[in-house]
């Protein structure tokens, strides 16, 4: 059974940066496409970035273009999320995904993932 374990949240200041983590249990290496998706109180969880299986490939939700970069490891089976210039409205539990397809693109959708963590919560105070 496949397990993601999120990690690196905290409670941070608006203008700060911060990068979470995503551990996959298992040798899975590079076989699959990992996301990012968020979700806030009284909201529907929504993307966030997604990396294709090498890293070659990356996409990003608009609201987090330029302020953050998703990479990953395949050696340690990590992917991670850099954040910067964070904003209250950046507040959220933040979930890895794996895509459900192993060798597939990446995607932008919660139902192209099969395998999500649990979360892990990020607070921006202004």
């Amino acid at each position: 059974q496949v397990q993601l374990a999120e990690s690196g949240g905290g409670l941070v200041q608006a203008g700060d940066s911060l990068r979470i983590s995503c551990k996959t249990s298992g040798r899975t290496g590079g076989s699959y496409a990992m996301g990012w998706f968020r979700q806030a109180p009284g909201k529907e969880r929504e993307f966030v970035a997604a990396i294709s299986r090498n890293g070659g490939s990356t996409s990003y939700a608009d609201f987090m273009r330029g302020r953050s970069t998703i990479s990953r490891d395949n050696a340690e089976n990590t992917v991670y999320l850099q954040m910067n210039s964070l904003k209250p409205e950046d507040t959220a539990v933040y979930y890895c995904a794996r895509r459900a397809i192993v060798y597939s693109t990446i995607a932008r959708t919660a139902d192209e993932y099969a395998q999500w963590g649990q979360g892990t919560q990020v607070t921006v105070s202004s």
